[in-house]
């Protein structure tokens, strides 16, 4: 037998359930907010125009319906690893190590988004790089200490963010330039509409942060449903209002070249003082959406390190700190390569493929679940399966092929091990 199945794996060790719904719904916040307002509404625009209204919505809704049988399944399942787990207990193990796979790739991505966002947003382009690996190893020493400085730091950059964004949108509908009449609704294909759809599912991305917490929250069942929920609701109001504002106060076509929208809109408004203000928010939600998905990401690795999916040391919890902290310190590794390697934009689509992937097996695992288990109705399920699924097969196609590629490459890895295994 190999070396790597001789290690021991750390699961006797607990990690200490600390959190209430109010925290989970911060890191939750924390998560999408930062995502969701700063990225990528000038692609969607890109692809959709106007019609990313349609493509929001349709986002919104299909994020519900993943809600609710993520809220099902952490309720039965109070665990660390998210949908991971869940696969593996109700479909099989190669279910919980497609979705573990295709979220710890398609966050990791998010994590180099965000970082890499928080840099364009607070310094010039030729020391966006540098920054960018810098905040990363910042936030990864602050999740190393432990959730409930993760928790109480994301309190702080969710207010400070969500402040700077209702400035924002105060300024661009009241300033002496602002235009206060909707566009052309020119909504253009229905696969434009759905690829913006796809792409503004990465917004809601967030929520899952809190599913993947199982093992901190305290009164798993209640909380973890609740924090969901709450989480996406506000992040659902706040979204609308902000896409509305910008396609008001810039038109699509401006949005869809627009480097810093929200910056850009409040510019156009007239009142160029609160510019900074954006910006300051722009890099807290950035911020606190890399917090929140290096926390997310390493607790995944971790629960697929037990069962021996991943090296089993990366399974380690730290003995005073109570975290993964050999899982935090890779995945910081990892996404400082990323950051020093790929752009802002190109990671947007792998990240929503590989999360649309990882809800997909959420939403089956969910349908599978019966009696005292079931929460919620089988067609929201079934609605939320066939809704990942065409947001996949409509991403922009280097999304696809790249994604794909790397799926099916982690499978292969995961066939060879087993053989490996079986023969030794």
């Amino acid at each position: 037998m190999s070396v790597w199945f001789k290690l021991p794996v750390n699961e006797a060790v607990p990690m200490e359930r600390r959190l209430g719904t109010a925290d989970a719904v911060v890191i939750g916040l924390g998560a999408m907010i930062g995502a969701g307002v700063f990225v990528v509404f000038a692609p969607a625009a890109a692809v959709a125009g106007t019609g990313l209204l349609v493509g929001l919505a349709i986002a919104a809704f299909i994020a519900y319906c993943n809600a609710t049988s993520s809220a099902q399944l952490a309720a039965r399942y109070p665990t660390s690893g998210g949908t991971y787990v869940y696969g593996r207990e109700q479909l099989g193990p190669w279910w919980g190590f497609a979705a573990g796979w295709s979220f710890v790739i398609g966050k990791t991505a998010s994590c180099a988004a965000m970082a890499l966002t928080f840099a364009t947003y607070v310094v010039p382009a030729s020391w966006r790089v540098p920054v960018a690996v810098l905040v990363v190893a910042a936030l990864v020493a602050v999740n190393y200490r432990g959730v409930t400085r993760t928790a109480h730091m994301a309190r702080v950059i969710v207010a400070v963010s969500t402040t700077a964004l209702c400035v924002a949108l105060v300024v661009a509908v009241v300033g002496p330039g602002a235009v206060r009449e909707l566009p052309d609704l020119a909504f253009g294909s229905w696969y434009g509409i759905l690829q913006s759809a796809g792409l503004l599912f990465f917004a809601f991305a967030g929520y899952a942060r809190i599913a993947t917490l199982g093992e901190e929250v305290r009164d798993p069942r209640r909380t973890i449903p609740r924090a969901i929920l709450i989480a996406l609701t506000v992040a659902v109001v706040l979204y609308a209002l902000v896409a509305v504002v910008l396609l008001v106060t810039l038109g699509p076509d401006r949005l869809a070249n627009s480097a810093r929208p929200l910056a850009d809109a409040v510019g156009a408004a007239g009142w160029n003082w609160a510019v900074p203000v954006v910006v300051i928010g722009a890099a807290a939600a950035s911020a606190g959406a890399l917090l929140a998905l290096i926390a997310g990401v390493s607790r995944t690795a971790m629960a697929m390190a037990r069962e021996r999916d991943l090296p089993v040391s990366l399974a380690a919890v730290h003995p005073r700190f109570g975290v993964p902290h050999h899982a935090e310190l890779v995945v910081g590794a990892v996404v400082i390569v990323l950051v020093s390697t790929t752009d802002l934009r190109g990671v947007i689509g792998f990240s929503s493929f590989g999360v649309l992937l990882y809800y997909f097996v959420a939403n089956v695992s969910a349908y599978s679940q019966r009696g005292v288990d079931r929460l919620y109705p089988k067609w929201l399920q079934a609605v939320g399966a066939a809704g990942c699924v065409v947001l996949v097969v409509t991403l922009p196609w280097i999304a696809v092929v790249s994604g794909a590629g790397v799926v099916l490459a982690g499978c292969g890895y995961r066939w060879i091990r087993l053989k490996k295994f079986n023969d030794t």
